[in-house]
């Protein structure tokens, strides 16, 4: 007897965009979809080596949400093996949340695979702990808004940067200007500042700075899109020790 078979949507954490950043879950879903729909404008190109020649390949940046969740749904009904890409983790600014509300109500099943999230790539890329003892013990992850999504009124730049954590702004490279002065009074001028556009990726720039003159530097550059922007003292790498590997912490024999 054949038995029933049950296809899953699988979203798919990219990672950064660079080819080598996958996990080898993604990977593996990648190399056995039959369709894979991904982000042109935020990917390496090479990331897509991972699929099977045949595979449909499918850029969503030019497509709405409507749509993409139509070619979800047919995909699924045809009893295709099927991979939406997200740039960086799927948890953040993935539109996870309403592309899934629309899959349940169409009855399609799904599931989440993580990746490398783009803040931890840049990161990554200019050697920096995001959480330094005594300085900082909080990452907050946010964006500035332009032409987009409406953010929350309790959730302004201003009252982030009251903690004095180190923030991660997604989304704002256009803004960084307006960024860079509503935290200001409570970062101060000199505070360390650094730009990574495409991190991982074959055209990364890294820009390093301090919150007075970063915004001139992501001008020159150019930079429109597909870059983060870290602030905190933390990025100095001055402060405190860990109390987890301190020697006069009490250890079990």
């Amino acid at each position: 007897m054949e038995l029933e078979r049950f296809m899953t949507i699988h979203f798919v954490g990219a990672g950064p965009g660079a080819a080598d950043l996958l996990t080898l879950r993604a990977a593996s879903l990648l190399a056995g979809a039959d369709l894979v729909l991904y982000p042109g404008t935020y990917l390496d190109v090479e990331v897509l080596s991972h699929c099977r020649t045949d595979a449909r390949l499918v850029d969503t940046q030019d497509l709405d949400l409507d749509r993409m969740v139509e070619i979800l749904v047919e995909a699924d009904a045809a009893g295709l093996d099927v991979v939406r890409l997200a740039s960086g983790d799927p948890s953040v600014y993935s539109a996870l949340a309403e592309q899934t509300r629309r899959l349940d109500e169409a009855g399609v099943c799904w599931d989440v695979t993580p990746g490398v999230a783009a803040y931890a790539a840049a990161a990554a890329v200019v050697g920096r702990e995001l959480t330094v003892p005594l300085v900082a013990q909080s990452v907050v992850l946010t964006r500035a808004q332009a032409r987009s999504t409406a953010m929350p009124a309790t959730e302004s730049l201003a009252a982030f940067a009251a903690t004095r954590a180190t923030l991660a702004v997604h989304l704002a490279v256009t803004r960084v200007r307006e960024v860079m002065a509503e935290v200001v009074e409570h970062y101060g001028r000199d505070c360390p500042v650094v730009v990574v556009y495409r991190a991982s990726q074959p055209g990364q720039v890294v820009l390093h700075g301090t919150v007075s003159d970063i915004a001139a530097q992501v001008e020159a550059a150019g930079m429109r899109q597909a870059a983060v922007i870290l602030v905190g003292r933390a990025l100095s790498r001055d402060g405190g020790e860990s109390y987890l590997y301190s020697s006069t912490r009490e250890r079990r024999p």
